[in-house]
């Protein structure tokens, strides 16, 4: 069902506008007066990685007024083959101020509003106050549902996204919609998943054209709110199998429980753990073990004997303390982190460097 325009068309078109957007004009839905709407809205993307990269971008090429862009991360070169905003000269800043620097490049007459700030308890709400509608991109669960109870508290619709490996999920949350068909996250998923069963993307990886797919569906999705144009995402979650070229919707009510094996909407599997204790591996002692996961993954569990080194600090070049005169077996939990620790290895000189097939999961117990 469609729904009145989110922001009421307000003030005029200049002969710059009128130019700049006007194949968008000529679309009877939109017009002059959906173009109005735009230029007086005011969306505040959460993120500027994987799916907040394309979102900025054509939310400013569509003409929304005011962006408002949240991250704490510093630009690392790991993040430039999906988050397309920021560029190789931008390695090291905050993220939010190279996107601000994209946004303006692409069109300067948006006003973007930088928030280089930690969301939590005590920031989100005075976010939110100066937006009419949130976009969430980010990457961790906590995150996810902090924004969505706050957008529940005070009204304000939700253009949700995720994405991990060749999947993405897309929506939109609006617990207080003016229809009465309201749902929000929790709807779907009434509570984040327990911490570790769902790899992050350092964990399982990402490719970076699947993030500029469902980056531009939630654009789309912020366009058709703030012009009360089309059927939003609204009690729908889309799909999209990248690998299988296959897009699908899962209907969704007010209390579901959240799907069910008919309506498998999770991203991946959760991936297998092994119980917190050291394993040992029965390998020569002049085998350098190279374990490249996070530091509280490693606390949790290890080889005996092997060293810490993160795969990003790996791939950035400390490689301080690993020998280049031993073998070196490379250790993660599934083996795909090893794999491109040890091309990695190889590509600075390192002779022999081997990776412990299967990773961790290989030794849990049958």
């Amino acid at each position: 069902m469609t729904m009145p325009p989110l922001v009421p068309p307000a003030g005029g078109l200049d002969a710059d506008a009128l130019a700049r957007y006007s194949r968008q004009l000529l679309l009877g839905e939109i017009g002059v007066s959906g173009q109005r709407s735009l230029a007086a809205a005011r969306v505040l993307v959460i993120g500027a990685g994987g799916l907040g990269a394309p979102v900025l971008l054509y939310l400013a090429a569509a003409g929304v007024g005011t962006i408002g862009v949240v991250d704490f991360d510093v630009v690392e070169k790991s993040n430039l083959h999906r988050q397309v905003v920021h560029r190789d000269a931008d390695i090291g800043r905050p993220k939010v101020d190279s996107a601000a620097d994209a946004v303006a490049a692409l069109n300067p007459s948006v006003t973007v509003r930088t928030h280089h700030v930690r969301l939590d308890q005590d920031t989100v709400g005075d976010l939110l106050a100066g937006y009419d509608l949130v976009i969430d991109g980010s990457d961790n669960f906590a995150t996810r549902y902090l924004v969505n109870d706050a957008c529940v508290a005070v009204g304000k619709p939700l253009v949700w996204g995720s994405v991990l490996g060749f999947a993405a999920q897309v929506a939109v949350f609006w617990d207080a919609a003016p229809d009465g068909s309201g749902v929000q996250l929790r709807d779907v998923f009434p509570e984040p998943p327990p911490e570790g069963s769902v790899p992050s993307c350092a964990e399982a990886g990402v490719v970076g054209a699947l993030c500029g797919q469902a980056g531009s569906v939630l654009a789309m999705e912020a366009i058709k709110l703030i012009t009360g144009i089309g059927r939003p995402l609204l009690g729908r979650v889309l799909v999209i199998d990248a690998l299988a070229g296959r897009w699908d919707q899962v209907e969704i009510r007010r209390g579901d429980p959240g799907p069910g094996s008919s309506a498998p909407v999770a991203v991946t599997p959760p991936v297998p753990t092994v119980s917190p204790i050291e394993v040992d591996l029965p390998v020569a002692g002049s085998i350098f073990l190279l374990d490249v996961r996070g530091p509280d993954e490693f606390a949790a569990e290890r080889v005996t004997g092997s060293v810490n080194l993160p795969l990003p600090d790996l791939l950035a070049g400390d490689l301080d303390g690993v020998p280049d005169d031993r073998p070196i077996l490379v250790i993660c939990r599934s083996g795909r982190r090893a794999e491109v620790a040890a091309a990695s290895l190889e590509a600075r000189g390192y002779r022999d460097v081997r990776v412990l097939a299967g990773g961790l999961d290989s030794l849990a117990p049958a």
